[in-house]
């Protein structure tokens, strides 16, 4: 049985807390709704979370599948859809990123907000990836970004709590030997820690190269720069033609 079976997804505690931690998160939601208006159909969200992405996504007229492996968020996302009255076009599912209920082929499949970074491993990243393959007709295009943190940001960060949002405390706790980040996260409407695993974008890279992906384009932000170092890469990339 996986996290998402078991019911076992660190949101799960921080479903009421998200919004609030993440208000100030904007700068990609132009980029994935962009994508997703461009995509023409059904596109497939994984880690869709309170829907701050599919929601946007919606009300542009895109028909979302959104996947998340926290049922607590999904049932946020599921209201904030109602009230948006996009409730019909968007479907959620209960699922991980390795392994998503999805069997619908679709020219569009996003992973924003770092979510990728929730894979701790490379055999877990390429199972995710040949789902991801496995979704997209082909010439169809996965869009994601993810980062790879700077020394000054992990000296900045490392051991303190901080107030990301009034009344949202964030603590970073680096492992630079083992490229993890243990992020805790606590307010009023509930607490919790979560693992992430980095990789140099160079990895990513060779990572999509052997999930049989085509590279489009590695961005530096979601203004679409092209990427020339820094923390965040942003990537879109396709499945060949056959």
């Amino acid at each position: 049985m996986d996290r998402a079976q078991a019911g076992l997804s660190p949101y799960d505690a921080i479903a009421g807390l998200y919004d609030p931690w993440s208000r100030s998160v904007i700068e990609d939601v132009d980029f994935y709704v962009s994508e997703a208006r461009a995509s023409g159909g059904l596109i497939v969200e994984l880690g869709v979370g309170t829907g701050r992405i599919a929601v946007p996504s919606a009300q542009a007229g895109v028909r979302v599948i959104g996947i998340d492996s926290s049922e607590r968020m999904l049932e946020r996302c599921r209201t904030r859809a109602e009230e948006a009255g996009v409730a019909e076009l968007i479907d959620l599912r209960l699922g991980d990123l390795r392994r998503p209920p999805v069997d619908e082929l679709v020219g569009l499949v996003t992973s924003p907000f770092r979510s990728l970074l929730h894979l701790q491993t490379d055999a877990e990243r390429l199972e995710a990836l040949a789902e991801v393959h496995r979704l997209l007709v082909p010439g169809g295009r996965f869009a994601f970004d993810v980062f790879e943190p700077s020394a000054e940001d992990i000296q900045e960060t490392d051991g303190r709590w901080l107030e990301r949002e009034p009344g949202v405390w964030e603590r970073a706790d680096w492992d630079v030997d083992l490229r993890i980040l243990h992020l805790s996260v606590r307010g009023e409407e509930g607490e919790t820690s979560m693992r992430l695993a980095w990789l140099a974008p160079i990895e990513w890279r060779m990572l999509l190269d052997r999930a049989g992906f085509g590279e489009v384009a590695c961005y530096g932000w979601f203004d679409r720069r092209p990427y020339a170092g820094g923390e965040d890469s942003v990537w879109i990339v396709c499945r060949p033609e056959e």
